[in-house]
């Protein structure tokens, strides 16, 4: 890594906080979704409500870091790891009833929205010069390397306990244990910005003209990641029955997927340059999202839940081009603080049109069919792909 990070730089530091982060996030991600429907009882459109408030941080974290402004980047992600922490400890404390979940939901992924924008930022800034992507490549398999350990102690736990009560709240300790300690490995980051009083500069609500692409394919990309992200996993629940130590199995598969891939992709992008990779990932979605809409009309139910698992893999290792937006922002950008500023207004532009998914989605699956929440991840997917053909590439000198 010390050919790709400058040296003098936080990432040590900072790479051990994000696999520990990735472990507490991967204990939690492996159970929610079985905890919601088997414990809380939410069905489709209830899913979507709680998904609605999962996702309303990101929206609101523009607002969020304009309180922060003259923070620096590390000074949110270490704030963001306490907002988890109270979040998940609140989710062992109280009853399992849909609004004291749903608020606790809230407050953890508020905590993870605000760290989210930042893992990439304090990425950029420590990666040495034309290794952007490779730098974001490795902190993203750092973070898929945490959340595989946490997938398969979920699967181990459900393997070994199977039949003990209290399993889930069980995890969310565990979780919640975790979050402190990535918190107290979070202290020693120290030298991740190049400057504070150029991070102050930087205004309490960031647009500029010039990123206006890179707001676009943020919405594009949030509309699709969002279907998968969260009815992916709960029509494997839902209308395959699969149950927590199946799904933190398929987890455990998505995490060593992107664990291996992440590099490659960073490196891809480095190579082929961000433009073609943000294009040519949209013939494979396509078919990805059709198989996973339609699967259970085309095969036995067996075979059509195996398909959809292939398919959930799939979509994970296609999610890894979005880091090229984030490159794409640093080619463009004339100062470190304004790459943090811009990628942090991006989360919460993205999360325009996610919130409403969420909320829609469950409606939409209750009534019109699973299919056509697909379709539609298929349709933002194009349009995502063919906006980001329109981009014009700097020349380099």
């Amino acid at each position: 890594m010390s050919s790709i990070f400058k040296s003098g730089s936080c990432y040590k530091a900072f790479i051990i906080s994000v696999v520990t982060f990735g472990l507490s996030y991967g204990l939690y991600k492996a159970v929610i979704d079985n905890y919601l429907a088997e414990i809380v009882h939410m069905m489709q459109f209830d899913r979507g409500v709680s998904e609605f408030f999962r996702e309303l941080p990101g929206f609101l974290l523009v607002f969020v870091l304009a309180l922060l402004y003259e923070f620096s980047a590390e000074k949110i992600f270490k704030t963001g790891a306490l907002i988890m922490l109270a979040g998940m400890l609140m989710q062992v404390l109280i009853p399992a009833q849909r609004v004291p979940v749903t608020i606790a939901i809230f407050i953890y992924s508020l905590g993870e929205h605000m760290q989210f924008g930042m893992r990439n930022t304090i990425a950029l800034q420590c990666a040495n010069r034309s290794k952007e992507g490779a730098a974001l490549g490795t902190q993203n398999a750092a973070y898929q390397f945490g959340t595989l350990a946490g997938y398969i102690l979920v699967a181990i736990i459900f393997y070994f306990f199977a039949g003990m009560n209290n399993l889930f709240r069980l995890v969310f300790i565990l979780s919640t244990l975790i979050i402190f300690t990535g918190f107290i490995f979070s202290l020693n980051m120290r030298n991740c910005h190049s400057s504070q009083n150029q991070d102050r500069q930087i205004g309490r609500f960031y647009f500029r003209k010039k990123y206006t692409k890179f707001y676009m394919l943020e919405i594009f990309y949030g509309a699709r990641k969002q279907i998968f992200f969260t009815f992916g996993p709960y029509l494997l629940v839902l209308f395959y029955g699969a149950g927590a130590m199946a799904i933190s199995i398929l987890f455990a598969i998505s995490a060593i997927a992107g664990f291996i891939c992440s590099p490659i992709v960073g490196r891809i992008i480095d190579k082929l340059g961000y433009k073609i990779v943000m294009v040519a990932d949209t013939l494979i979605l396509v078919i990805v999202c059709l198989f996973y809409g339609f699967a259970h009309h085309i095969f036995p139910m067996n075979i059509a839940f195996l398909v959809c698992c292939v398919n959930y893999v799939l979509d994970s290792i296609i999610s890894l081009a979005s880091m090229a937006s984030n490159v794409y922002v640093q080619d463009i950008s004339d100062t470190p603080e304004e790459v943090k500023a811009t990628i942090s207004t991006g989360v919460s532009v993205n999360h325009l049109i996610t919130i409403l998914i969420a909320l829609f989605g469950g409606w939409i699956w209750q009534v019109l069919g699973i299919e056509t929440l697909f379709i539609m991840s298929a349709v933002f997917g194009l349009l995502n792909s063919a906006y980001a053909a329109s981009i014009k590439v700097p020349a380099k000198n």
